[in-house]
């Protein structure tokens, strides 16, 4: 591994809701960064170019007055109010529904203004993973200088793509190096929010960053959530067997390499785009 830390720059970190974001671990893990820093909304895209409201509709919620306020889909870069934290930035968005190319040179060009020096994206993907075990992160780049900077492999991935991979294209030809943090969610308790692999994406990214969050309840939730999904295995005797033998499975490949859990990550992006 190489001595220089092409991460220890202004960072970006990115997550966007849709085909990325199992249990919304990604989508909420960059919420939970944007509450940790204090940030503050600095640019948006304008979402009547690039999104189907059928598809992704607004929503609408009650100000403080009472007052209905429309809520578009968008994406925002959101930059810290903690001056030790400033040179972390956050792209928050909602996978465009067309225009990709535009939307990711527009993307670019506001990165570039914050004068970012790497990107990281955040997914996650639905996986055979029990939810009793330690939720795996995988780290993967089409870059040969982060791979050999961090603990990443090399994605070799051919086939469908989300937004992640057009935006990690744009940078990476602009000269920003990128990679990916991806989450290996339980595809059996994916149908809501799953906080243990949130939790896992921000120790991760923690722990790649050299930062400290303040984690709040999010430890709590996370150990609730496991707790929920405990005692729903205990009143069905099948998930139960179910459980037990992905435990099974998981224990005997714990000494995987990471080629072979970034070969799982590509299936899975595979798979997904055969069911839409």
């Amino acid at each position: 591994m190489s001595e220089i830390n092409l991460f220890a720059g202004r960072t970006l970190v990115v997550a966007f809701e849709g085909w990325n974001d199992a249990g919304e671990s990604a989508s909420n893990a960059a919420r939970f960064l944007i509450e940790a820093i204090k940030a503050v909304e600095i640019s948006e895209v304008d979402s009547q170019n690039y999104y189907d409201f059928q598809f992704a509709r607004p929503q609408v919620s009650l100000d403080e007055d009472g007052k209905r306020v429309v809520r578009w889909p968008n994406a925002s870069v959101y930059r810290p109010a903690i001056p030790e934290l400033f040179d972390l930035r956050v792209l928050l968005g909602v996978e465009p529904s067309r225009n990709w190319v535009d939307f990711a040179r527009e993307i670019a060009d506001i990165v570039e203004g914050e004068e970012v020096d790497s990107v990281v994206f955040l997914g996650a993907m639905l996986a055979d993973a029990p939810h009793t075990r330690p939720i795996q992160i995988t780290a993967t780049s089409t870059n040969d200088a982060v791979c050999e900077s961090v603990p990443a492999e090399k994605s070799l991935y051919e086939g469908p793509v989300g937004i992640l991979s057009i935006l990690s294209a744009e940078f990476e030809k602009r000269g920003l190096p990128t990679m990916s943090l991806w989450a290996a969610v339980p595809h059996y308790v994916h149908s809501g929010p799953v906080p243990k692999s949130t939790l896992a994406l921000i120790n991760s990214i923690q722990e790649l960053l050299g930062l400290q969050f303040a984690q709040g309840d999010l430890p709590e939730e996370a150990f609730k959530w496991e707790r929920a999904v405990d005692e729903l295995a205990e009143s069905d005797e099948d998930l139960a067997e179910y459980v037990t033998s992905l435990e099974k499975s998981r224990d005997e490949i714990d000494g995987a390499t990471g080629e072979t859990i970034a070969a799982e990550v590509e299936q899975f992006l595979r798979d997904a785009d055969e069911e839409r």
